[in-house]
């Protein structure tokens, strides 16, 4: 069976080596396919060294209004008729989810891109974008259509969560099922004020849940070790706030 590719790509210093190797990990643990292990970035020092490098996909970034709307515009680069030597199935992961049970049937639930549909703004044809899955070249029209008229593109698509299902649209993409991909601050954390005073409990993790993503603060050593990340106003701090939760280390690890 040809090997499915597991993709992550780390660019500029926010996410440590660990982030990559940890991923790595859990990956191995979750996945019975034969697979590679394929990171795209500049620096690779600290890898695990079964872990597959290529250069990060030359890329312009958007111009800073609409950078600061979306950092991750740089998959896009990923959707072009070839990308070094990988070809097939491919799962693009962010580096903050953690994998908590089988993932074998993201490569097999459809022929289609697939997604998360966007928790917070269901019925819009918003993905989440922390999963992606694709066969690389079958939709090399969205790179085509970027680097025709970019402009055009962050105009009428705020993220690529929003480009790549609204461009492709219903007959080309499919969510995945509801239960597979879900939050940690929204379907794991007790919410509110609770956030000050309950620690996320084990128990609590959705049935059914394949992949925990950790969008935004905080991420999982900080949620691991009880810290939002970012700075917090004041008025803020009563539900932006986490009880240090370790059970994340159970599969944040290598």
């Amino acid at each position: 069976m040809k090997p499915v590719n597991v993709i992550c790509i780390k660019w500029g210093t926010k996410f440590s080596p660990d982030y990559v190797n940890n991923l790595y990990h859990m990956v191995r643990r979750n996945l019975t396919l034969p697979f590679r292990f394929i990171c795209l970035t500049e620096v690779s020092d600290g890898f695990n060294p079964a872990i597959e490098v290529l250069p990060l996909p030359v890329f312009k970034e958007p111009p800073s209004e609409y950078l600061k709307k979306c950092l991750c515009w740089r998959k896009l680069a990923l959707f072009g008729e070839k990308y070094h030597d990988i070809s097939g199935k491919v799962l693009l992961l962010d580096l903050d989810v953690v994998i908590i049970d089988n993932i074998d049937c993201f490569f097999t639930y459809s022929d289609k891109l697939c997604m998360a549909e966007n928790w917070s703004q269901p019925n819009r044809m918003i993905g989440q974008g922390s999963v992606i899955y694709f066969e690389m070249g079958k939709y090399s029209q969205l790179l085509k259509q970027w680097e025709e008229d970019p402009a055009s593109v962050y105009e009428n698509y705020e993220t690529e969560q929003v480009f790549l299902p609204q461009a492709l649209g219903k007959e080309n993409s499919e969510w995945y099922p509801v239960e597979w991909v879900r939050s940690f601050k929204a379907h794991c954390m007790p919410g509110g004020i609770l956030n000050s005073f309950v620690t996320p409990k084990k128990s609590k993790i959705p049935k059914g849940a394949k992949i925990i993503a950790f969008h935004g603060d905080p991420n999982p050593p900080q949620a691991i070790a009880g810290v939002w990340g970012s700075p917090v106003p004041w008025y803020k701090k009563w539900y932006k706030t986490v009880k240090p939760t370790k059970w994340i280390a159970e599969y944040w690890c290598e």
